[in-house]
C-alpha cells in the first residue's frame, strides 16, 4: 500500500516508520447521520459539515450551521480541541480534506461523511498528520484509492484504518507542522489583505462615482447619483466613427475551436473578463495567420471588452500587454479615442454598481441574460475634466495594484508550502531547528 502513496523507489528515513493509521491514533468515529435543518432548531448543536472544511484544511467557524441531537447522541459526538475531521464521502477530488478542530466558545458536533480521528499524542502529532491527510488528497492518492459511486467517492473508516502512514520521530513531526503552520498563515494573512483590498476598492468606487474628488453636490441619473458638475454623453457618442468604433467579436463560423493552439497569439473570451481587468489564466491562442484574416478584431491597449450573454456587467479593460491579441466570440469591443476621455476612468465607471444594475435592466433573455449592440450604444456615460478622471483612475489603480501585489505574494507562499509539503512528507528535506529559525526571520521581514 506503501509503494501506491509514494513516488516509486521511495523508502522511509531509517528513524521513521511506516505503520497502519490505526497503530497511531485513539479512535475513529462517524459522524451523525442526520439532514441538517434549513431552520434553525431551539438549543441546538454546531455541526461541523463537509462544507465548513477547506480544500486546505481549515474549518470555516463562521459558515457551521445548527441541528438538535439527542443529548447521549451530542455527548458522544462532541468535539475536543485538536480532533481531525476527515471529509470520507464526497466528489472524488474532495475526499480527504481534512481539519483540525480548534476550542470553541460552546460544544460542537460533526455531520455524516465526516470521520473524527483524535490522535495518540504519544505516537503522532495532530497537525502532522492533518498535514499528511491534505497531502494525500493533494497528491490524489485518495482519488486512487477511494471506492466510487455516481457523482461520488467514498473512502470509509474501515479503510481508512489500514491506510499506511509515514511517522517520524515525534519531534520531527512537530518541527514539520510548526514549518507548514507558519508558511499557512503567512497565506491567510495575504487571504485577509486581499478581502481588505477589495473592500477598499469597492468603498472608493462609491465614493469617487458619486461624490467626485472634493463631496460635490449630486445629481439623480438613469445610473444613480453622480456629482453634479459632471457631463453626460452615451458610450456610442463616446465610440463614434472615425475615432472609435464599437463592434461584436468574432461569430463562431468566423472563429473555428480547430483554429485554437498551445501557442500564438492569444484571444481574449468572456470568461477572462473579471474585475475590470483581463485575466492571463487558460488564455487560448491562434496563429498569426488567423490573426491576419480577423484583423479587425485585433486588440489596442484601451480597448474595453464586453461579455455578451451571462454575467451582464463583465467587462475588461485591455493593456498594452495584451495589445495585439483578438477579441474573442462572445464578446463585444468598445474602442473610444477621445480627447477628453481617460479610458481607465471609463473602465472603473461601468465597474459601479449603478452602471452594472442598468445593463441588466436593459438585457434581453430569461434564462441567459445577453446584450446587443444598440443597448451598449445608448449606456449612459457621465464625466468630469480629463485631469479628475486621471487623478480618480490613478486612485483606484494603486488600490488595486496593492490587491495584486498580495494575491501575488498568496500564489508564491501558496507554491512554497505546496513545495515544502511534498519535500517534507517525502523526507526530501528534513527539519532542523535552524531551518525554523531561517523561516521565522524571513516571515518577520
Amino acid at each position: 500500500m506503501i509503494r501506491e502513496q509514494f513516488p516509486e523507489g521511495w523508502t522511509a528515513p531509517s528513524d521513521w516508520t511506516v505503520v497502519p493509521l490505526s497503530e497511531a491514533v485513539e479512535q475513529i468515529d462517524y459522524g451523525l447521520s442526520a439532514p441538517i435543518p434549513k431552520t434553525v432548531p431551539e438549543n441546538g448543536f454546531p455541526i461541523v459539515s463537509t462544507a465548513d472544511i477547506s480544500k486546505s484544511g481549515r474549518i470555516l467557524y463562521e459558515k457551521i450551521r445548527r441541528t438538535s441531537a439527542p443529548e447521549k447522541t451530542a455527548s458522544r459526538l462532541t468535539l475536543r480541541e485538536g480532533d481531525l475531521l476527515f471529509n470520507w464521502r464526497n466528489s472524488a477530488e474532495l475526499i480527504g480534506k481534512t481539519g483540525v478542530f480548534t476550542e470553541q466558545s460552546e460544544p460542537h458536533i460533526f455531520a455524516s461523511f465526516i470521520l473524527r480521528i483524535r490522535c495518540d499524542e504519544t505516537k503522532i502529532h495532530n497537525l502532522f498528520l492533518a498535514y499528511l491527510m491534505n497531502y494525500y488528497r493533494e497528491a490524489r492518492i485518495f482519488v486512487n484509492l477511494a471506492r466510487r459511486a455516481v457523482n461520488q467517492a467514498n473512502y470509509n473508516r474501515n479503510e481508512i484504518s489500514v491506510l499506511k502512514i509515514p511517522r517520524p520521530p515525534y519531534d520531527e513531526q512537530r518541527k514539520i507542522a510548526a514549518v507548514l503552520g507558519l508558511v499557512q498563515r503567512a497565506i491567510e494573512q495575504q487571504e485577509q489583505l486581499i478581502a481588505l483590498a477589495v473592500e477598499l476598492k469597492k468603498a472608493l468606487l462609491h465614493k469617487l462615482f458619486t461624490e467626485g474628488l472634493r463631496g460635490e453636490p449630486q445629481k439623480q441619473t438613469e445610473i444613480g447619483a453622480v456629482p453634479e458638475g459632471w457631463e453626460e454623453t452615451t458610450l456610442g457618442k463616446l465610440a463614434a466613427k472615425p475615432h472609435g468604433f464599437l463592434q461584436t467579436g468574432p461569430f463562431g463560423s468566423q472563429l473555428h475551436k480547430h483554429e485554437y493552439l498551445s501557442e500564438g497569439v492569444g484571444v481574449v473570451n468572456p470568461t477572462h473578463l473579471w474585475g475590470n481587468r483581463i485575466n492571463h489564466e487558460d488564455i487560448p491562442r491562434v496563429s498569426k495567420e488567423t490573426v491576419a484574416r480577423l484583423e479587425r478584431h485585433c486588440l489596442e491597449a484601451g480597448d474595453i471588452l464586453f461579455a455578451r450573454r451571462g454575467q451582464i456587467g463583465r467587462h475588461g479593460l485591455v493593456t498594452k500587454t495584451e495589445e495585439g491579441w483578438l477579441c474573442g466570440t462572445g464578446c463585444f469591443l468598445a474602442r473610444v479615442h477621445h480627447e477628453h476621455i481617460d479610458n481607465r476612468f471609463l473602465s472603473y465607471l461601468f465597474s459601479t454598481p449603478g452602471v452594472i444594475a442598468w445593463l441588466n435592466s436593459h438585457s434581453a433573455g430569461a434564462i441567459m441574460p445577453n446584450l446587443n449592440n444598440t443597448v451598449l450604444r445608448s449606456m449612459p456615460v457621465f464625466y468630469p475634466m480629463f485631469d479628475v478622471q486621471v487623478e480618480i483612475a490613478d486612485c483606484l489603480d494603486a488600490c488595486e495594484q496593492k490587491m495584486i501585489n498580495h494575491v501575488r505574494k498568496k500564489e508564491s507562499l501558496s507554491d512554497l508550502f505546496r513545495t515544502l509539503l511534498h519535500q517534507l512528507m517525502t523526507a526530501q528535506i528534513r527539519v532542523r531547528n535552524r531551518d525554523m529559525m531561517d523561516l521565522e526571520a524571513l516571515f518577520k521581514e
